[in-house]
């Protein structure tokens, strides 16, 4: 049915972000956990634990093909004053989560030694991160579920109804994972496959909860169609911003993982000090990805209204922010990055080598807020394509070729596999900033708002 457009209010920055920041924080504080739970084991299970989680990582990157998309889609249609299409939308994603997430725990169960042999796992971690990898495998399909059902929940700007939400996934999940990883009482330690376990559980009661919150706050009760049908016009909206937001992400983490296979072959110590701090890592960043998060629903809905000033002008300020907290933020974390560290490992070299990297983070971060921000800008304009096309290069060449050749062949270990990081970090970001700065994306957003004309009947 035509939808009547209605005026719609930019919802506020804030309200927006802040909830966002709670919901990182949760997440990055879990995986921080686990890994401090795995490291007690022994530092070999925490590589373990930080390889297979980089695999699911890399997994996981197959739903932003649906879940870059979604979100733009819904808060354009919503900023355009049609809901009733934002609703079909909604139904059309957890269809196609179902297909995307059975194939990924698929991946993980049916691949995981030959995956984990592909990044160099050191003979010792190895039949540690196998096991659990493979235990991963029930959370991922539930991870699809809950990583759309709260993408349309944020794009109807119920973050803070989102937030509740992962709070009680994360405790529960961390309240799980100790008695499973190192037994209570009749429970047996389990080790990494219980943290796995507990995880599986958690993500099954975040999947109640939002099945709950979408038929209270947002009027959508699935029906059992909806869980498997692909309805095709729903669909090719959220490919057209997804597929180029799944490919920019899915270059990203394959010259990643590169990175994480030159630091396995430096050893197995080499590959415990990446994995702590990375987790220390999550951290710094959060505040980047909770703005870009936030920029992206403004600016679709801003987008969606035709305001696309007002748009351009919400990036340079929330831009700006960004950039001088991230460094505030990494530097804290390298001041502190001895007793940061000490949660880990008691390990001086591994301490010694990790404070290093930290410093370099401080250099990392500014270029890394560029692409967090102005990239999730971009696809919200409906600017998809450039980001893949334009970074595919730096991710190639400066990411994964200069990993290595800092890296191994000359011999510089891991604080050479981070200058690759940062200068990647850094030729992306600014190559983003002058396409956003230029009006470059401007035509997108405009076809973007053309495409929901049709349906729009405007009163008077």
């Amino acid at each position: 049915m035509p939808a009547t457009k209605t005026p719609i209010r930019t919802p506020p920055m804030f309200n927006l972000a802040w909830p966002l920041l709670v919901e990182l924080g949760l997440a990055i504080a879990s995986s921080v956990v686990g890994t401090a739970l795995a490291s007690r084991i022994s530092d070999e299970a925490g590589a373990g634990f930080a390889i297979a989680s980089q695999v699911s990582a890399a997994l996981f990157i197959l739903f932003r093909i649906i879940g870059a998309g979604v979100s733009v889609v819904v808060t354009q249609n919503l900023g355009g004053g049609q809901r009733d299409a934002a609703n079909q939308v909604a139904r059309a994603v957890v269809g196609a989560s179902t297909w995307l997430g059975a194939f990924t725990g698929l991946i993980a169960l049916l691949g995981a030694n030959g995956l984990l042999h592909l990044l160099n796992a050191p003979a010792e971690v190895l039949p540690l991160a196998a096991p659990f990898l493979m235990a991963l495998a029930p959370a991922m399909l539930f991870d699809a579920w809950n990583a759309s059902m709260a993408g349309v929940m944020r794009a109807h700007l119920r973050t803070r109804d989102t937030l509740v939400v992962l709070v009680i996934m994360h405790v529960s999940h961390l309240l799980l994972a100790i008695p499973l990883m190192h037994g209570w009482g009749p429970l047996p330690a389990l080790g990494l496959p219980g943290y796995a376990f507990a995880l599986t559980i958690s993500r099954a009661i975040g999947l109640a909860l939002h099945l709950l919150m979408w038929r209270v706050h947002l009027g959508i009760t699935l029906v059992r169609d909806d869980w498997w049908r692909l309805p095709k016009r729903e669909l090719a909206a959220v490919l057209h911003i997804g597929l180029p937001g799944a490919a920019e992400n899915i270059a990203w983490r394959l010259a990643f993982m590169v990175s994480i296979a030159t630091a396995a072959e430096l050893g197995a110590k080499a590959l415990a000090t990446q994995a702590y701090v990375l987790q220390l890592m999550g951290g710094v960043m959060m505040f980047s990805i909770a703005t870009g998060l936030a920029v992206e629903i403004v600016v679709g809905y801003l987008i969606g209204a035709g305001r696309l000033r007002e748009a351009h002008g919400v990036v340079k300020r929330a831009l700006g922010r960004g950039l001088i907290v991230c460094v505030l933020i990494a530097a804290g974390a390298a001041l502190l990055g001895r007793w940061l560290l000490g949660w880990f490992t008691q390990d001086q070299e591994i301490i010694n080598l990790g404070l290093t990297l930290l410093w370099i983070t401080v250099v990392l971060e500014p270029g890394r807020t560029f692409n967090l921000v102005v990239i999730n800008a971009l696809r919200a304009a409906g600017d998809a394509r450039f980001p893949v096309m334009a970074g595919a290069f730096s991710m190639l060449f400066v990411l994964a070729g200069g990993s290595w050749l800092l890296g191994v062949v000359l011999g510089w270990g891991l604080p050479g596999v981070w200058i690759a990081y940062a200068a990647d970090e850094w030729i992306r970001g600014l190559i983003m900033w002058r396409r956003w700065q230029t009006h470059a994306w401007v035509p997108h957003a405009r076809a973007s708002r053309k495409r929901l004309r049709p349906v729009i009947v405007v009163e008077g």
